[in-house]
């Protein structure tokens, strides 16, 4: 019996960039030359004000918790040796938010407001962001 393996992302035009970024340890974004609003997912156009001048940009990958829960039953078999873990939406720093994993030796202990940084896991031709505890740097206490 051959086992499934863990799910990986298919590149659409728009978010080629993206995943490029990724694979290269950047994490982009894209922010609206015309209202100056971030965004994330990758779009073809503004979701605030409809604009389609988008510029890609690259973030520091550093944010905040804003919302975490912790999994504990895996979604499949693949997922059955990385449980318990945790899933957040993070607020980055340049002010989109996006969902991802927050990797931890104890994710019952990632807490609402944790300051984290961005890492990427390889998955074959896609890297994923994922996110892991940091220290605090001196302007953010």
């Amino acid at each position: 019996m051959t086992e499934i393996g863990k799910p990986v992302p298919q590149p659409t035009p728009e978010s080629q960039p993206y995943w490029d970024g990724c694979l290269r340890g950047e994490l982009l974004y894209q922010r609206c030359a015309g209202c100056g609003r971030a965004q994330f997912y990758p779009r073809s156009a503004c979701a605030s004000c409809g604009g389609t001048a988008l510029e890609w940009r690259r973030s520091e990958g550093r944010g905040t918790l804003h919302a975490v829960t912790v999994v504990y039953r895996p979604p499949s078999a693949a997922f059955r040796l990385d449980v318990p873990y945790a899933v957040a939406l993070v607020d980055l720093d340049e002010g989109f938010r996006m969902m991802a994993n927050v990797l931890s030796a104890n994710p019952e202990r990632v807490a609402i407001g944790d300051r984290v940084a961005v890492t990427f896991e390889r998955r074959g031709e896609i890297a994923l962001p994922q996110f892991q505890p940091c220290a605090p740097r001196d302007e953010d206490l």
